[in-house]
């Protein structure tokens, strides 16, 4: 079994396709929703999914990306936990391919397809990282840092509770993460074989030097 771990402000386009993608793939995952005191219709469309999926939500009023994870990690109830962003859709996933992996890495996360407005656009800047091959602890020429990715991560439930993510930062806190495990000599891992459509939205991070 599962944890799913959402991070939601108003996601009200594109979390359907969240949810609907973890009907598609993992029905019987736990779906953990940390809402950051969201205005749209997001939360309305995550209650279409009641009867389909396990679902807790929670609002963080006081919110932060790390905040939020470590939250969510302490409530779940299964050792393999998913983050996923509320604006992906999963698209290619072997759980038990995974779990393999979790044996050796402390995370594993895969590849993303960039949608923009409803079309797939060339991998350019942070995009060019998603290739479909395997690479430990991939590193960032771009960002000149260690590269880890949290719109399609997965970790062991253990790992997250003994090393949780840095409650201050206002963003990234995946590649601060990721450089803390490789100073710990530990190793995470990257398969293109697993595989999210990450869907544009105005003020995504990730978005930031679109073409």
């Amino acid at each position: 079994m599962v944890s799913i771990i959402l991070r939601n402000r108003n996601e009200e386009e594109f979390i359907g396709f969240a949810l609907q993608s973890i009907c598609d793939h993992l029905p019987e995952a736990e779906v953990i929703i940390i809402d950051n005191n969201s205005t749209d219709d997001s939360m309305e469309i995550v209650k279409l999914f009641n009867t389909r999926l396990n679902i807790k939500t929670e609002n963080m009023k006081d919110y932060t990306p790390g905040k939020a994870l470590n939250y969510a990690a302490k409530i779940s109830n299964f050792e393999t936990i998913l983050i996923l962003s509320a604006h992906s859709q999963i698209v290619k996933l072997d759980l038990e391919y995974v779990k393999k992996l979790l044996e050796k890495n402390v995370a594993v996360f895969g590849n993303q397809t960039p949608i923009f407005r409803g079309k797939k656009i060339t991998k350019r800047y942070i995009w060019s990282h998603f290739k479909d091959t395997e690479i430990g602890n991939m590193y960032s020429d771009i960002e000149d840092r260690f590269f880890l990715h949290n719109a399609f991560c997965f970790y062991n439930r253990d790992i997250l509770l003994s090393y949780p993510f840095d409650e201050e930062l206002p963003g990234k806190e995946d590649r601060y993460w990721a450089r803390d495990a490789v100073s710990r000599g530990e190793q995470y891992f990257y398969s293109g074989k697993l595989e999210v459509n990450h869907y544009w939205t105005k003020n995504g991070a990730t978005w930031k030097g679109l073409g």
